[in-house]
Protein backbone atom coordinates (compact mmCIF):
# COMPACT_ATOMS: atom_id res chain seq x y z
CA UNK A 1 0.00 0.00 0.00
CA UNK A 2 1.45 3.34 -1.00
CA UNK A 3 1.35 6.35 1.27
CA UNK A 4 1.32 10.05 0.56
CA UNK A 5 2.39 12.93 2.73
CA UNK A 6 0.44 16.15 2.34
CA UNK A 7 2.18 19.33 3.50
CA UNK A 8 -0.58 21.74 4.56
CA UNK A 9 1.94 24.31 5.83
CA UNK A 10 -0.29 25.45 8.68
CA UNK A 11 0.77 26.24 12.21
CA UNK A 12 -2.39 25.31 14.11
CA UNK A 13 -1.10 26.73 17.39
CA UNK A 14 -0.33 30.05 15.73
CA UNK A 15 -3.82 30.13 14.21
CA UNK A 16 -5.40 29.46 17.60
CA UNK A 17 -3.34 32.19 19.23
CA UNK A 18 -4.36 34.63 16.50
CA UNK A 19 -8.03 33.71 17.00
CA UNK A 20 -7.70 34.21 20.76
CA UNK A 21 -6.06 37.59 20.29
CA UNK A 22 -8.80 38.64 17.86
CA UNK A 23 -11.47 37.61 20.40
CA UNK A 24 -9.67 39.51 23.16
CA UNK A 25 -9.52 42.61 20.98
CA UNK A 26 -13.24 42.38 20.20
CA UNK A 27 -14.04 42.10 23.88
CA UNK A 28 -11.81 45.06 24.70
CA UNK A 29 -13.51 47.21 22.08
CA UNK A 30 -16.91 46.15 23.48
CA UNK A 31 -15.84 47.16 26.98
CA UNK A 32 -15.92 43.57 28.24
CA UNK A 33 -13.20 42.42 30.62
CA UNK A 34 -12.78 38.65 30.35
CA UNK A 35 -11.73 36.67 33.42
CA UNK A 36 -11.02 32.95 33.17
CA UNK A 37 -10.92 30.67 36.21
CA UNK A 38 -8.90 27.45 36.26
CA UNK A 39 -8.78 24.90 39.07
CA UNK A 40 -9.04 21.27 40.05
CA UNK A 41 -12.58 19.91 40.52
CA UNK A 42 -14.16 21.12 43.74
CA UNK A 43 -11.74 23.97 44.43
CA UNK A 44 -14.60 26.46 44.81
CA UNK A 45 -14.77 28.26 41.44
CA UNK A 46 -18.56 28.33 41.32
CA UNK A 47 -18.98 29.58 44.89
CA UNK A 48 -16.36 32.25 44.23
CA UNK A 49 -18.24 33.34 41.10
CA UNK A 50 -21.50 33.51 43.03
CA UNK A 51 -20.02 35.83 45.66
CA UNK A 52 -18.20 37.85 43.02
CA UNK A 53 -21.37 38.34 40.99
CA UNK A 54 -23.31 39.41 44.09
CA UNK A 55 -20.86 42.29 44.55
CA UNK A 56 -20.07 43.32 40.98
CA UNK A 57 -23.67 43.31 39.72
CA UNK A 58 -24.46 46.17 42.06
CA UNK A 59 -22.75 48.48 39.56
CA UNK A 60 -21.67 46.40 36.56
CA UNK A 61 -23.14 43.97 34.06
CA UNK A 62 -21.80 40.44 34.50
CA UNK A 63 -22.12 37.39 32.24
CA UNK A 64 -20.87 33.91 33.06
CA UNK A 65 -19.94 30.94 30.87
CA UNK A 66 -19.45 27.68 32.75
CA UNK A 67 -17.56 24.68 31.38
CA UNK A 68 -18.21 21.12 32.51
CA UNK A 69 -18.01 17.65 31.02
CA UNK A 70 -21.71 17.03 31.73
CA UNK A 71 -24.79 18.57 33.45
CA UNK A 72 -25.90 22.18 33.75
CA UNK A 73 -25.72 22.28 37.52
CA UNK A 74 -23.18 25.09 37.87
CA UNK A 75 -25.02 27.41 35.48
CA UNK A 76 -28.23 26.69 37.35
CA UNK A 77 -26.51 27.61 40.63
CA UNK A 78 -25.20 30.87 39.20
CA UNK A 79 -28.31 31.94 37.27
CA UNK A 80 -29.92 33.74 40.26
CA UNK A 81 -26.84 35.98 40.53
CA UNK A 82 -25.95 36.71 36.90
CA UNK A 83 -26.90 35.50 33.40
CA UNK A 84 -25.15 32.15 33.02
CA UNK A 85 -24.75 29.67 30.18
CA UNK A 86 -23.43 26.13 30.57
CA UNK A 87 -20.93 24.75 28.06
CA UNK A 88 -20.87 20.96 28.21
CA UNK A 89 -17.87 19.42 26.49
CA UNK A 90 -19.23 15.86 26.31
CA UNK A 91 -15.98 14.41 27.59
CA UNK A 92 -13.33 16.95 26.59
CA UNK A 93 -11.17 18.04 29.52
CA UNK A 94 -11.04 21.75 28.64
CA UNK A 95 -12.83 24.54 26.85
CA UNK A 96 -11.76 25.80 23.46
CA UNK A 97 -12.42 29.18 21.90
CA UNK A 98 -15.02 28.01 19.33
CA UNK A 99 -17.14 26.66 22.20
CA UNK A 100 -16.92 30.02 23.95
CA UNK A 101 -17.77 31.97 20.81
CA UNK A 102 -20.83 29.80 20.15
CA UNK A 103 -22.07 30.09 23.73
CA UNK A 104 -21.53 33.83 24.19
CA UNK A 105 -24.53 35.02 22.10
CA UNK A 106 -26.79 32.87 24.26
CA UNK A 107 -26.12 35.24 27.16
CA UNK A 108 -27.92 37.98 25.29
CA UNK A 109 -27.05 40.93 23.10
CA UNK A 110 -26.18 43.43 25.81
CA UNK A 111 -22.62 44.62 26.39
CA UNK A 112 -21.02 43.01 29.42
CA UNK A 113 -18.64 44.82 31.74
CA UNK A 114 -17.33 41.47 32.96
CA UNK A 115 -17.40 38.08 31.29
CA UNK A 116 -16.32 35.21 33.52
CA UNK A 117 -15.33 31.87 31.99
CA UNK A 118 -15.20 28.95 34.41
CA UNK A 119 -13.14 26.25 32.71
CA UNK A 120 -13.52 22.51 33.21
CA UNK A 121 -12.01 21.37 36.53
CA UNK A 122 -8.49 20.39 35.48
CA UNK A 123 -5.03 21.87 36.06
CA UNK A 124 -3.40 20.26 33.02
CA UNK A 125 -5.27 20.62 29.71
CA UNK A 126 -6.83 24.09 30.14
CA UNK A 127 -3.40 25.64 30.75
CA UNK A 128 -2.40 24.87 27.16
CA UNK A 129 -5.39 26.55 25.51
CA UNK A 130 -5.95 30.28 25.02
CA UNK A 131 -9.53 31.53 25.22
CA UNK A 132 -8.80 35.20 24.63
CA UNK A 133 -9.15 36.18 28.30
CA UNK A 134 -7.64 39.35 29.74
CA UNK A 135 -6.98 37.73 33.11
CA UNK A 136 -6.32 34.09 33.94
CA UNK A 137 -6.77 33.05 37.57
CA UNK A 138 -5.94 29.80 39.36
CA UNK A 139 -8.22 28.82 42.23
CA UNK A 140 -6.34 26.55 44.66
CA UNK A 141 -8.25 25.27 47.68
CA UNK A 142 -6.79 24.48 51.07
CA UNK A 143 -8.11 20.92 50.75
CA UNK A 144 -5.83 20.14 47.81
CA UNK A 145 -2.38 20.48 49.38
CA UNK A 146 0.11 23.32 49.20
CA UNK A 147 2.43 21.52 46.77
CA UNK A 148 0.23 21.87 43.68
CA UNK A 149 2.08 24.82 42.06
CA UNK A 150 5.21 22.71 41.74
CA UNK A 151 3.26 19.71 40.44
CA UNK A 152 1.26 21.66 37.85
CA UNK A 153 3.61 24.50 36.92
CA UNK A 154 2.17 25.41 33.52
CA UNK A 155 -1.21 26.31 35.00
CA UNK A 156 0.50 28.76 37.35
CA UNK A 157 3.05 30.00 34.80
CA UNK A 158 0.29 31.01 32.39
CA UNK A 159 -1.87 32.73 35.03
CA UNK A 160 -1.62 36.20 36.55
CA UNK A 161 -3.36 35.64 39.88
CA UNK A 162 -4.00 32.89 42.43
CA UNK A 163 -7.00 32.62 44.73
CA UNK A 164 -6.27 30.44 47.75
CA UNK A 165 -9.80 29.36 48.61
CA UNK A 166 -11.60 27.75 51.55
CA UNK A 167 -9.39 29.41 54.17
CA UNK A 168 -12.08 28.66 56.76
CA UNK A 169 -10.79 25.06 56.64
CA UNK A 170 -7.18 25.95 57.51
CA UNK A 171 -7.53 24.79 61.14
CA UNK A 172 -8.48 21.32 59.90
CA UNK A 173 -6.18 20.63 56.95
CA UNK A 174 -2.37 20.45 56.53
CA UNK A 175 -2.12 23.44 54.21
CA UNK A 176 0.33 26.33 54.49
CA UNK A 177 -0.60 29.55 52.71
CA UNK A 178 3.05 30.60 52.89
CA UNK A 179 4.34 27.37 51.33
CA UNK A 180 1.76 27.46 48.55
CA UNK A 181 2.67 31.03 47.66
CA UNK A 182 6.41 30.36 47.81
CA UNK A 183 6.01 27.29 45.60
CA UNK A 184 3.97 29.27 43.07
CA UNK A 185 6.45 32.15 43.00
CA UNK A 186 9.19 29.72 42.01
CA UNK A 187 7.11 29.17 38.87
CA UNK A 188 6.05 32.79 38.32
CA UNK A 189 7.33 35.49 40.63
CA UNK A 190 4.81 38.24 39.76
CA UNK A 191 1.63 36.35 40.65
CA UNK A 192 -0.98 38.24 42.67
CA UNK A 193 -2.40 36.26 45.61
CA UNK A 194 -5.70 36.32 47.46
CA UNK A 195 -6.52 34.15 50.46
CA UNK A 196 -10.27 34.03 51.02
CA UNK A 197 -13.28 32.11 52.18
CA UNK A 198 -16.15 32.74 49.80
CA UNK A 199 -18.45 30.78 52.08
CA UNK A 200 -17.83 33.27 54.88
CA UNK A 201 -17.44 36.35 52.65
CA UNK A 202 -13.88 36.79 53.89
CA UNK A 203 -11.49 38.39 51.44
CA UNK A 204 -14.02 38.62 48.60
CA UNK A 205 -14.16 42.43 48.68
CA UNK A 206 -10.39 42.68 48.11
CA UNK A 207 -10.66 40.19 45.24
CA UNK A 208 -13.43 42.22 43.60
CA UNK A 209 -11.49 45.45 44.03
CA UNK A 210 -8.58 43.79 42.23
CA UNK A 211 -10.89 42.86 39.36
CA UNK A 212 -12.13 46.44 39.09
CA UNK A 213 -8.59 47.76 39.01
CA UNK A 214 -7.52 45.30 36.33
CA UNK A 215 -10.58 46.09 34.24
CA UNK A 216 -9.89 49.80 34.47
CA UNK A 217 -6.26 49.28 33.46
CA UNK A 218 -7.26 47.29 30.36
CA UNK A 219 -10.66 48.55 29.22
CA UNK A 220 -10.69 52.18 30.27
CA UNK A 221 -7.20 52.89 28.98
CA UNK A 222 -7.81 51.07 25.68
CA UNK A 223 -11.04 52.93 24.98
CA UNK A 224 -9.90 56.43 25.87
CA UNK A 225 -10.16 58.81 22.90
CA UNK A 226 -6.85 59.60 21.28
CA UNK A 227 -5.49 63.05 22.10
CA UNK A 228 -5.43 65.37 19.12
CA UNK A 229 -2.43 67.59 18.63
Amino acid sequence: MSSQTIDVRKDLRAERLQAAEAFRQRMTEAGTFVVRLLSSPGAGKTTLLQKTAEILTRSFSVGILVGDVETERDAERLAPYAPSIQITTGGACHLELPLVERALPKLGSQAWDFLFIEDVGNLICPASHELGEHLRVIVLSTTEGDDKPGKYPKAFRTSQAVVLSKTDLLPYVPFSLEKAEADARLVRSDLTFFALSALRDEGVDAWCEFLLQRRAAVIDSANQPACSE
